[in-house]
């Protein structure tokens, strides 16, 4: 059975072709939508969103290039799935995951000029 991706192009190897940061920059702008609708009480648009900003996630994790960096990616991961999906543990906030994900979109941004 052949899995079913959200972003089928970048599943078939264009995800390896972006730097670490837009990489990042990409899984946090699916972050910020599952936040988006988290607040205007839409959870299945929310759990769509976090599906597709795992599913980048996992991309990224599976990118050789980014092998170590593999430490922060997989915590990143489970503290993600912690703040969405179980007990928030590690006291996560939407503006915690904001700030996180910026950062990255900011320097993609820079990298880019």
């Amino acid at each position: 059975m052949k899995p079913n991706f959200y972003h089928k192009e970048l599943a078939q190897g264009g995800w390896h072709n972006l730097s670490f940061f837009e990489q990042m920059a990409n899984v946090g702008s699916e972050v910020e939508r599952a936040i988006k609708w988290k607040n205007k009480n839409k959870p299945e648009r929310s759990q769509l969103a976090f599906f597709r900003a795992l599913e980048l996630m996992d991309f990224t994790i599976s990118d050789k290039n980014n092998i170590n960096r593999l430490g922060e990616l997989c915590r990143t991961r489970e503290v993600l799935v912690d703040y969405f999906f179980a007990d928030n543990q590690y006291k996560s906030t939407d503006v915690l995951w904001q700030k996180y994900f910026r950062a990255f979109n900011w320097a993609a941004n820079l990298a880019s000029t």
